[in-house]
């Protein structure tokens, strides 16, 4: 396995989806901006558009369970089935990755580096996508 593939990451939500793209050699992820969503269902067209950009090797969609690692009954189903429609529409490669407490460590890293006003929900979701990419490469090379 090559490790500099480039990886594009996914913090599901019904409202907005955080975006992520990382480097496995570096093991590093930068936000990208959220999409908006409406009832989960995202712009297919964006994804596209985001895809062709960023080319990634591999796709990772954080998957949300309780504290216990058991799926939560609204929205880790609806994770897969986005998850599942990345791969049917556009032949990417998926990996879902467990995503417990990332928005807690999410708004943790912005209130460090800018206070409340970086806390703007767009900002949390991608930053989430951060965390949840960089803890995938951490259980890679760990």
């Amino acid at each position: 396995m090559s490790a500099s593939r480039s990886v594009l990451a996914f913090d599901y939500g019904t409202k907005s989806i955080g975006v992520a793209i990382g480097q496995e050699l570096t093991g590093t992820a930068s936000p990208l901006p959220a999409l908006k969503a409406k009832e989960g269902i995202p712009s297919w067209e964006a994804i596209e558009k985001l895809l062709k950009e960023w080319q990634p090797d591999l796709v990772v969609v954080g998957l949300p369970l309780d504290l216990r690692g058991g799926e939560l009954e609204t929205i880790t189903p609806r994770a897969k089935k986005f998850a599942n429609r990345l791969h049917g529409r556009f032949g990417c490669v998926v990996e879902l990755h467990d995503e417990r407490l990332s928005t807690v460590e999410a708004k943790s890293d912005l209130f460090d580096r800018g206070g409340y006003r970086s806390l703007s929900k767009g900002n949390i979701d991608s930053q989430s996508a951060v965390v949840i990419l960089e803890s995938w490469f951490e259980r890679q090379y760990g």
